[in-house]
């Protein structure tokens, strides 16, 4: 993997991007709630909740993750006041919301999250272009050896499970209406994106479809480290965050070749840097949606997730948070 990283200022301008009043340590909420979430933001919730909870240890935030339509669903029964997708509920939803359950609605793009493709470290293909992504996903290409090499073995596609919301993201991209990636690929899906990880890691015919969130190896190494430390490292508003992607697998470079581009060839492989810029092509937003009221402990989280601590812990996984201004640099 090239040794070439972008890296993020994250400036303090972010700190009045969010709508709501600041709240003192003192003012938020205690309690316990529920929040339900797609598997592939686990990681970026169970740091989320881990930090909130020690800043106020009388609050308690219980993940669910399930797919992105059982969260939404979940949701619009009432039965969780606060979800995470890739999905902003429809005017109708919010509607619905407003007059079943007398709930205000609010939702807030948290990040902008990378759709990445994975191989086994031993597969000769190094990158891929849109046009051929979309080939392998409406059949038209099923072997490696149209790929790369001789290899002759057909491409078994992995990924979490059938109604996720990156499995959604491709098909809504590039499959026609009404076609399901199963009917038109060797595919597989599995219970969550962990095991996508595995698989790709064990099996050099796998292709893998997975967020980049699960493949930041900053966050990792943060979470060695005690909670208080990672703190002091969360408050500072000037520092510089260069994300490293993990090398227990090969991650695809993926070119975008257009008439806008002068048909440029060159991939990209899912940086922060090359997702803020809109090289990485394959990119999708992240919301946070709260219907809770303002006197409760899932208010007081959604603050603090779209707040400048919370934007800060997603810088350690991977993708972009959503409220920041970058300034690109390159480390030589």
């Amino acid at each position: 993997m090239t040794k070439l990283i972008n890296s993020l200022f994250l400036l303090a301008s972010v700190a009045g991007a969010v709508s709501c009043t600041p709240v003192k340590r003192g003012e938020y909420a205690s309690g316990s709630a529920t929040i339900y979430c797609d598997d592939g933001f686990k990681n970026i919730l169970d740091e989320e909740i881990e930090v909130f909870e020690y800043t106020y240890p009388e609050s308690s935030i219980i993940p669910f993750y399930v797919s992105e339509g059982e969260a939404i669903d979940t949701l619009m029964s009432d039965g969780t006041q606060a979800i995470i997708t890739t999905r902003e509920l429809s005017k109708e939803q919010i509607d619905y919301m407003k007059a079943k359950f007398k709930r205000v609605v609010r939702q807030n793009c948290i990040a902008v999250d990378a759709v990445a493709l994975i191989t086994n470290k031993n597969n000769p293909v190094n990158g891929l272009s849109v046009s051929q992504v979309s080939d392998i996903l409406n059949g038209k290409i099923t072997h490696w050896n149209q790929l790369a090499a001789n290899d002759t073995t057909a491409i078994k596609l992995v990924f979490d499970n059938a109604e996720s919301s990156t499995v959604s993201y491709l098909r809504d991209k590039f499959l026609p209406e009404g076609k399901k990636i199963s009917e038109t690929t060797n595919s597989f899906a599995q219970s969550n994106n962990a095991q996508v990880f595995d698989i790709v890691k064990t099996d050099p015919d796998a292709l893998g479809v997975i967020s980049v969130s699960w493949l930041g190896d900053d966050l990792s190494v943060a979470k060695k480290v005690p909670v208080d430390k990672r703190m002091d490292d969360y408050k500072n508003e000037t520092d510089t965050i260069a994300t490293n992607l993990t090398t227990e697998v090969k991650i695809l470079k993926i070119s975008n070749p257009t008439q806008d581009n002068d048909f440029n060839l060159v991939g990209y492989e899912p940086y922060q840097a090359y997702i803020y810029s809109g090289e990485y092509p394959l990119v999708r937003k992240v919301y946070m949606i709260s219907t809770a009221s303002n006197s409760t402990v899932l208010h007081s989280f959604y603050v603090f997730v779209t707040g400048f601590v919370g934007q800060k812990i997603i810088t350690k996984t991977g993708i972009l948070p959503y409220k920041m201004s970058p300034r690109l640099v390159e480390i030589k």
